[in-house]
């Protein structure tokens, strides 16, 4: 007797990421303290690269307008960047719930991945306002549609990086259950080394190196630098076959520990 395979459907993560974003919208105060917030860290970078630039000398491929432009536009990346996407992972593991998701007809890390990328879908939409408040704080440089094209494809894959770096910190959570610490060490090196606040190139030529040897350079400073100017064309391609292969050593590791979890959820009968 042949077992037919079930037919993989679309429509019920589509309704997961739908859920999602019903789920932010109800939290309307949030929503607003989101933007206000961008919008006063906007005004504070400003001040403060204004008043650095002005005691200093200004690096030559980065003059003040561009990376005011910069810190401006990694406010508004972080909006969806800064999202734990996998955080529902976490969450289930912690409550013992994980163990009823094993036994529905759904790939799981699909539903984390739908439900994750419905709260991103929704804090992107806050990106439009943001940026239209903004405008009236600072003035943002505005690329042609190369330049463009290629950022919004490089941060489609720095957002795919940050995916799998939350997917495996909320893996642990399978064997340790409270990934607190972890979490804020891996918070601090990702502001650190990112380039979300501070741009990779004014660091230090070692430190340059370290910092670009890293997948968190994927996550900000690389569409970032694209968005710019810094990144030229003639780099595109090995700037984002940089990030693709992040995604792809990620993706395995995030696979080998969601696997070996699943497995000791299984054996222990959750």
């Amino acid at each position: 007797m042949i077992v037919a395979t079930p037919r993989f459907r679309l429509e019920p993560y589509v309704q997961f990421a739908q859920k999602a974003m019903a789920r932010e919208a109800t939290y309307r105060f949030d929503v607003f303290t989101s933007i206000a917030s961008v919008l006063v860290r906007v005004y504070l970078l400003r001040m403060v690269w204004v008043a650095l630039y002005a005691r200093n000398t200004a690096p030559s491929d980065l003059p003040l307008h561009a990376i005011i432009t910069y810190s401006t536009v990694a406010l508004l990346m972080g909006l969806v960047m800064d999202i734990d996407q996998t955080r529902m992972l976490h969450d289930r593991l912690h409550s013992g719930d994980i163990a009823t998701d094993f036994m529905k007809p759904i790939v799981v890390p699909l539903y984390f991945f739908a439900d994750g990328s419905g709260e991103v879908i929704f804090h992107a939409v806050l990106i439009v306002p943001s940026l239209l408040l903004a405008l009236l704080i600072v003035h943002i440089d505005v690329p042609g549609p190369l330049v463009l094209g290629t950022f919004f494809v490089s941060f489609f894959l720095g957002y795919l990086v940050g995916f799998c770096i939350n997917f495996i910190l909320n893996c642990v959570a399978f064997w340790t259950l409270e990934i607190h610490a972890v979490q804020l060490i891996v918070t601090w090196v990702t502001d650190l080394f990112g380039g979300e606040i501070i741009p990779l190139v004014i660091f230090p030529a070692f430190l340059q190196k370290v910092a670009f040897a890293l997948p968190f350079a994927a996550m900000f400073s690389t569409p970032l630098l694209i968005y710019i100017g810094v990144i030229k064309p003639e780099r595109y391609a090995a700037a984002l076959g940089l990030q693709a292969f992040w995604v792809v050593v990620l993706g395995f590791v995030a696979t080998v520990m969601w696997r070996a979890g699943a497995k000791r959820v299984i054996v222990q009968g959750g």
